[in-house]
């Protein structure tokens, strides 16, 4: 059985990814392509909703940034073009009609068990490189925690982990995501 998520042995460009057929969702990650088909679950677009759906209500705290969902490009430069699961770009000069040009400062991955290893290896290192500022990994549904890692000199640290059934203050934004939300719980008091 091969990964759902493959990757392919070339280099490629930008300029290559914009040729390549718009029904299938791929990434480039230091030249090598990454297959992102099959969609998500609906689980997992879920929680991608809740999360974005907090963002927007909150977006005021947000100030004069935007929250994304995929599937929007970002484009880091011309050997590396994702599509975050949601994110947050502050700097206007970096939207584009097409695309996001540059780091986001806030990026959210939810896992997939099609993804997982490129999540935690190779996005990881890659939004280390190009300096976002607080990458947070979505794991659901069995686990149902979330890791958080926050840029400091350059690099990320070790993650801190939270549970579903706690609060998570971002250190980017003036935002608080209550984790029961996000994973559909009922929290006990």
């Amino acid at each position: 059985m091969t990964p759902l998520a493959r990757k392919f042995e070339e280099k490629y460009t930008y300029q290559d990814y914009i040729t390549w057929d718009d029904d299938e969702r791929w990434e480039i990650i230091e030249g090598e392509v990454y297959n992102m088909s099959p969609a998500p679950t609906v689980r997992h677009q879920k929680i991608s909703g809740r999360i974005y759906g907090i963002f927007y209500e909150k977006r005021k705290k947000l100030k004069h940034c935007d929250a994304y969902m995929a599937p929007t490009d970002v484009v880091l430069d011309d050997y590396n073009v994702v599509q975050p699961d949601i994110f947050i770009v502050c700097d206007k000069n970096k939207i584009t009609e097409k695309n996001i040009q540059g780091a986001p400062e806030l990026v959210i991955e939810i896992i997939s068990p099609s993804t997982e290893l490129k999540d935690k290896r190779e996005k990881f290192y890659l939004y280390e490189k190009f300096g976002v500022k607080e990458y947070i990994i979505v794991y659901p549904p069995e686990r149902e925690y979330i890791e958080r890692y926050v840029l400091k000199r350059g690099k990320y640290g070790s993650p801190e982990i939270y549970n579903w059934d706690e609060t998570l203050k971002l250190k980017t934004f003036d935002i608080e995501i209550p984790l029961w939300e996000v994973f559909e719980k009922e929290k006990k008091k």
